[in-house]
């Protein structure tokens, strides 16, 4: 407690965020974690699909007909890449849990394959939906 006789004492104050400078590993972990809360409320969007289809034929095409929109495909291709971003980054967090991959640069490779392999997981769910691959 500061008192005439005993001035405060000046303390560092802990460093915020902005004093560091971003990395593949803590953007990865802050997207992992965005990821969740957006599937979360993506979850409504799987909610709406069901009581749609259980209410009857004019419910589901309402709900079809914003699916199908240009807002609806993005929305639905944006939880896509969310949920395998989410799916893949999960995986890797298995393996660190399990002792592997723990060193700086087997992190930034798995970290730059989970990128990878979410984005053409994406795509390629996005191709087969489309009626690309049969």
């Amino acid at each position: 407690m500061a008192t005439p006789e005993r001035p405060a004492v000046q303390r560092p104050l802990s460093p915020h965020l902005q004093v560091y400078k971003p990395q593949l590993t803590s953007t990865m972990s802050i997207a992992h974690r965005i990821t969740g809360v957006v599937l979360s409320v993506a979850a409504f969007a799987l909610v709406w699909w069901l009581v749609a289809l259980a209410a009857g034929p004019e419910a589901y095409a309402t709900f079809t007909g914003f699916a199908g929109s240009l807002l609806g495909q993005v929305v639905l291709f944006a939880i896509t890449a969310t949920l395998m971003y989410h799916l893949c980054n999960g995986i890797r967090h298995l393996l660190w849990d399990a002792g592997k991959g723990l060193e700086i640069d087997a992190a930034y490779r798995s970290g730059y394959a989970v990128l990878a392999v979410s984005l053409l997981l994406t795509i390629a769910i996005w191709v087969v939906a489309l009626g690309g691959v049969a």
